[in-house]
């Protein structure tokens, strides 16, 4: 029930922050991405954070884990082979013509 009464409370916050910045809501794509953009880094701020306090290193964790979090599953994910040819997509339409 917690993480409910929170995710309220916060949803109210950014309400109230849409009014003073005179954004109508639901807020246009460019403004909307950039709000889920600082959740994101907000969200890994108090991690690292926690690490600076511990002394434990940072650096390393903000590369892969913040990043990950961040950028996706693809961040830091290897390059695909070059010897190997891509796999097309099982959706896609076929090639030739119409």
């Amino acid at each position: 029930m917690m993480p409910y009464l929170l995710s309220l409370g916060a949803g109210i916050l950014v309400g109230v922050l849409y009014a003073l910045l005179g954004v109508r809501s639901p807020a246009p794509p460019t403004i909307a991405l950039i709000g889920l953009l600082g959740m994101l880094v907000g969200e890994q701020a108090v991690p690292v954070v926690k690490r600076l306090i511990a002394g434990q290193p940072v650096l390393a964790f903000i590369q892969n884990d913040c990043a990950r979090h961040i950028l996706g599953p693809q961040a830091g994910a290897a390059a695909p082979d070059a010897a190997s040819p891509p796999v097309p997509a099982a959706d896609a339409p076929p090639r030739g013509r119409a």
